[in-house]
């Protein structure tokens, strides 16, 4: 009976023996995966840090934008400097305005030559000239005079004008002219034309002509 008792009892050691190593054996196997998943995550977040700079270096791909933007400010530039910027043909377009209102108004050229035709009228008649003769030499060539430098400088304003207004057609192609210097430029035109025609009708004696003297 005794050895019985030993047999059994050494029999259940090993089983408890056996159960202990198993339970040991499964405890480091799940501890091992635990550490190997845990391990795993690391790699992956280190992967996932280091990957998002990456993703993330866009300021590269931004500056590509400033760098269309500096060829294409360059290009313009370069563009605007080759082709005609139309200073000329402003000025043109003032001047012959200018000239236009000089034309109706008068000019210091037209006073003095006004002045001097009627100085030379007196100094070519004397007090036995008769009254028809006094007022052409005194009065009618110096205001034909003035006719006269009023339609140059309206004639002058007509061409200017012209000029300016048919430059386009022989300039850059594509390159519209500016919408004020069209206007000033037909003013100019018009007054010229204004001008020229008083003029003519006034060195005729067609408008404003000398009274009779009979």
């Amino acid at each position: 009976m005794g050895t019985k008792t030993v047999d059994e009892t050494g029999v259940k050691t090993d089983e408890r023996k056996t159960d202990e190593r198993k339970t040991d054996e499964a405890t480091e196997a799940a501890a091992s995966t635990e550490a190997a998943e845990a391990t795993e995550a690391s790699e992956a977040a280190e992967k996932a840090g280091t990957d998002t700079p990456d993703d993330t270096d866009t300021p590269d791909d931004t500056d590509t934008p400033e760098d269309a933007d500096v060829t294409g400010k360059t290009d313009g530039t370069d563009g605007t400097e080759a082709g005609p910027t139309g200073v000329g043909q402003g000025a043109g377009a003032v001047v012959s305005a200018g000239l236009g209102i000089v034309s109706l108004t008068g000019s210091w050229v037209g006073t003095v030559a006004s002045a001097r035709e009627s100085l030379m009228g007196q100094l070519q008649t004397s007090s036995s000239s008769d009254v028809g003769t006094l007022i052409e030499k005194g009065y009618g060539n110096a205001w034909q005079a003035t006719a006269m430098w009023g339609g140059i400088f309206a004639l002058v304003a007509l061409i200017v004008g012209v000029v300016v207004l048919a430059r386009p057609a022989f300039g850059a192609p594509g390159r519209p002219q500016a919408p004020w210097i069209k206007s000033v430029a037909w003013a100019g035109v018009a007054l010229g034309v204004i001008g020229l025609l008083l003029a003519v009708l006034k060195y005729t004696d067609v408008l404003l002509g000398l009274p009779a003297t009979g």
